[in-house]
Order: C-alpha cells, then structure tokens, then sequence
C-alpha cells in the first residue's frame, strides 16, 4: 500500500482529508471517513462547549481512529477551543488566520496543527507559527479560499514547506484528483464537496438538491458575512447580498445576525435561493454513495493511476 508521511504523522492509512462543514452536524460523515482509513473532522462553529463535548463522544464511541476539530478566527469561541485543548484530537485544523499562539497551546497539549492556506505568504506565516500540516486550498474549492487554483498553489507550497506535509484542496472528487495532487508534491488531498453529497451526510435537503443540479458554473467566489472570500453555490442570496463587491457596513456578528431569519425561512421552506451554500467546483462530480465506497474508489484510482 502506498503510504505518505502524512499518513505516519496524522496514524491514518489513506491519505484523504475529509473537511469539516461549519455549523453543521456532520458525527456520522466523519465516523464513515474514520472507519475507512482517512481522517474525519468536525467543526466547532456556533456550538457551545457541551454541544460540542456531546459530539466528539458519539464520534468517539463509533470509531476509535484519528480525527481532528476544526477552528476559525471569525471570532475564535475560546470556550470551545479550550475544550478542545481538553478532549484532544489528533489535531487542531485552522483557517482564517494564522494564530501562533494557538498553535503553541495545542502543541502544549499534545495536539498537531493543521493549517489551511490561500497564498504562498500566508503558507511562510504558517511555518514561522510551527504548524505541522499545511492545507493548500485552492480558489476551486468551497467555503473559505482565496484566488490562486489549487494546480498553482499546491506546488507553491510545496516548495516553501520543506519537510512539513502538504494536503492539497480544491476541485478534488476522484481518484485522478488524488493522484494528480500527490504528483504535485501533496502528502495527502483534503474533500469537502463531495462527501457532501455521501449517504452519511447530514445535508439539509435544499443544500442537497442544489449540488445534485449544481454546474462548475453554478458556483462563484464571494465574501462570507466574515468579510473573507469563499466559493458558495450562486444563490439569488448570494448574487444580492454576498458579492465580492458588497460594502461591509458592520463585522460578522452583526451581519450574521441581519441574515440569520431570511436563511432560516429560506431552509424551511426548502428554498435555497435564500440561503448562502457553500459548495466547490467540484459539486458537478460528486455522487450519493456511502463515503467508504467513495474513499475506497478513489484511492484505488490513484493508485492505480501512480
């Protein structure tokens, strides 16, 4: 079996990332990925520390492999990152800064950093915090990303990270993304889009059926209410409110606040118009199977492929 070093680091034996969903609940998803050989993720995002506790018990109770807890600067839930600190994870994953002095805590607990990346400085300021694992995320994938495609930004990275893995994302759906990647000098690819669509995805119903007839073309770079760039489906929400070019007229807090009760409305009645999805160009790839059965065809793919 082909092994990277990343593979050592993280104790997994598929070189496959599954990313992690925000605020959604998403315990079964990264169970499946876990119990497959890659590593799972959870988020922490608008949970309260015993939200939080609760789920990585039930994941802890269904599989015994690495994951990992995803955190964001947008602003950081100290509360949960401490609790975090407490439950520790295989590792920390991060994105939207580069804080060192989170990286140093996780590092006191025993805790690997993973750090997501959109350029190649933000990749120096990464090393310079002492993060284990770099994610190159490329423009092509959903949620938070930056300009730069992946096929750029991965050999980039590579360059700068010497001995520190690489995880390349974006535009990833299959086993000839996997082993274009590891070409390109990644230890291991990170997926998100399509394990949005795997049977063990806990994906609203109006998100669902917006990726089952989502188009590369249906999706596009925008701000999330944190003011950051992320791809999200096109939604009439999105071409509204969510632009590039949209003013920022108060900080995230407050813009969440201003659009929670039309995205709400707009989840229960099914109208995802009115929601802001977050989805990759990769969307037109994925496909409703179990997320064993993905992971295992497409790192027999890649293998067979390398």
């Amino acid at each position: 079996m082909l092994r990277t070093p990343l593979c050592d680091l993280l104790g997994i034996d598929v070189p496959i990332i599954g990313a992690p969903f925000g605020p959604w609940e998403q315990v079964g998803l990264a169970a499946a990925i876990c119990e497959a050989g890659a590593l799972g993720s959870l988020g922490t995002a608008v949970r309260s520390p015993p939200e939080l506790e609760a789920q990585w018990a039930r994941l802890r109770a269904l599989t015994d492999r690495p994951f990992a807890v995803n955190h964001t600067a947008r602003p950081l839930d100290e509360a949960a990152f401490t609790a975090t600190l407490v439950a520790r994870p295989r590792a920390i994953s991060f994105h939207l800064a580069v804080p060192a002095d989170l990286v140093a805590r996780a590092h006191d607990a025993g805790i690997l950093w993973i750090q997501q990346v959109v350029s190649a400085p933000q990749a120096e300021e990464a090393l310079a915090a002492g993060a284990d694992v770099l994610v190159a995320q490329g423009g092509e994938a959903g949620g938070n990303s930056g300009f730069v495609a992946t096929l750029v930004l991965v050999p980039q990275v590579v360059d700068l990270a010497g001995d520190v893995p690489v995880v390349a994302a974006g535009g990833i759906a299959d086993g000839r993304g996997v082993a274009a990647a590891l070409t390109l000098g990644a230890s291991a690819v990170s997926i998100g889009t399509a394990f949005l669509r795997c049977t063990e995805a806990n994906t609203h119903p109006a998100w669902a059926n917006a990726l089952a007839e989502l188009e590369p073309e249906g999706t596009t770079l925008t701000r999330a209410l944190t003011g950051r760039l992320a791809r999200a489906v096109a939604t009439d929400f999105v071409k509204a409110v969510a632009s590039p070019d949209a003013p920022r007229p108060a900080p995230y807090p407050i813009q969440r606040a201003l659009t929670a009760a039309m995205k709400e409305a707009g989840a229960a009645a099914g109208d995802h118009h009115r929601m802001q999805l977050w989805a990759g160009q990769s969307a037109a790839m994925a496909r409703p199977i179990p997320a064993a059965d993905f992971l295992s065809t497409a790192w027999r793919d890649a293998r067979a492929l390398l």
